[in-house]
C-alpha cells in the first residue's frame, strides 16, 4: 500500500465520523419537537394538535395515492 492510498482511508474514516455524528445530532434535535422545553414554553394549543394531526393523515394520504400512480 502507497502512502495515498492510507491518507485517503484515514480521511475517509474520520469524514464519515464527522457526518454521521452530524446526522445523529439533528434527528435527535427534531425528534424531540412533541415534548414540551424545559421551561414550559412553546406548548401547542389542543387546535394546533388537531390541526397538525390532520395535515398529517392528509400528508399519508397523498403519499399513499403518489406510490400508487407511481407503479404505472
Amino acid at each position: 500500500m502507497n502512502a495515498n492510498r492510507i491518507i485517503n482511508m484515514v480521511i475517509r474514516m474520520v469524514m464519515n465520523r464527522l457526518i454521521r455524528s452530524g446526522v445523529n445530532a439533528g434527528i435527535d434535535k427534531f425528534s424531540q419537537r412533541g415534548k414540551t422545553p424545559p421551561d414550559g414554553q412553546g406548548a401547542a394549543d389542543p387546535q394546533q394538535k388537531h390541526q397538525t394531526a390532520e395535515t398529517q393523515k392528509r400528508m399519508r394520504q397523498s403519499m399513499r395515492v403518489a406510490r400508487k400512480v407511481g407503479k404505472f
